[in-house]
């Protein structure tokens, strides 16, 4: 996947679902119920022991470009890509995380927090950013002053962010998708609660389809 091809993928999906999973014996439901929601892709975070091999599950079902997410060290993007992960999620912006990521032949997606960050982030040939944590920092406000002046930038904001709020994110145009975790929630996967997934799935996937 080239960062073409993800740029494509998350504006066709509106909305990427970011998964904290603690048990890798529950991904492969968990595959089933986004896709069967409609999830074109999801975003897998290293912040579980399990983490890679429930990238490795999830990223052998055909219906979802799975990525990992909360990638913080170039060892870290190193072991998500050996586990089958198409593109790499960052909550900061990392020179060396970029710098592996392109030597590996996978798109990332950094995080940034200020205007500062995203020039540093289109200076290094990357149109696509992840504002994080988008709520807390200002929400569609900021989104709104950082488009502004970049009009070449798109984002994916993340954090904060839940199904209220994610119609407003959607209208403003520089965004390609919004990042989500209140579809696929830990205490979800611990309950087995699959169809609620896949329920809260499709309502964020077609419910704000454009």
């Amino acid at each position: 996947m080239t960062g073409t091809d993800l740029a494509a993928v998350l504006a066709g999906a509106r909305v990427l679902p970011v998964l904290t999973v603690p048990d890798a014996a529950t991904a492969g439901p968990l595959a089933e119920a986004l896709a069967a929601g409609g999830a074109r892709c999801a975003e897998v975070t290293f912040r579980t022991p399990d983490a890679e091999q429930v990238l490795k599950t999830m990223a052998a079902h055909a219906g979802l470009a799975v990525g990992a997410g909360t990638v913080l060290t170039p060892e870290q993007a190193e072991r998500a890509v050996a586990a089958g992960a198409r593109f790499v999620v960052s909550p900061g912006f990392d020179e060396d995380v970029v710098a592996r990521c392109r030597e590996l032949g996978v798109p990332v997606v950094p995080g940034i927090a200020s205007a500062t960050e995203l020039m540093r982030a289109l200076r290094s040939g990357l149109d696509t950013v992840k504002l994080f944590p988008a709520q807390p920092l200002g929400g569609i406000p900021m989104l709104c002053a950082l488009a502004a002046p970049f009009p070449q930038a798109r984002f994916v904001p993340g954090g904060g962010i839940d199904a209220a709020r994610l119609p407003a994110y959607l209208a403003v145009p520089a965004v390609l998708a919004v990042g989500g975790s209140w579809m696929a929630t830990p205490a979800h996967l611990e309950r087995g609660e699959y169809g609620e997934i896949r329920r809260l799935t499709a309502e964020a996937v077609h419910g704000n389809a454009t």
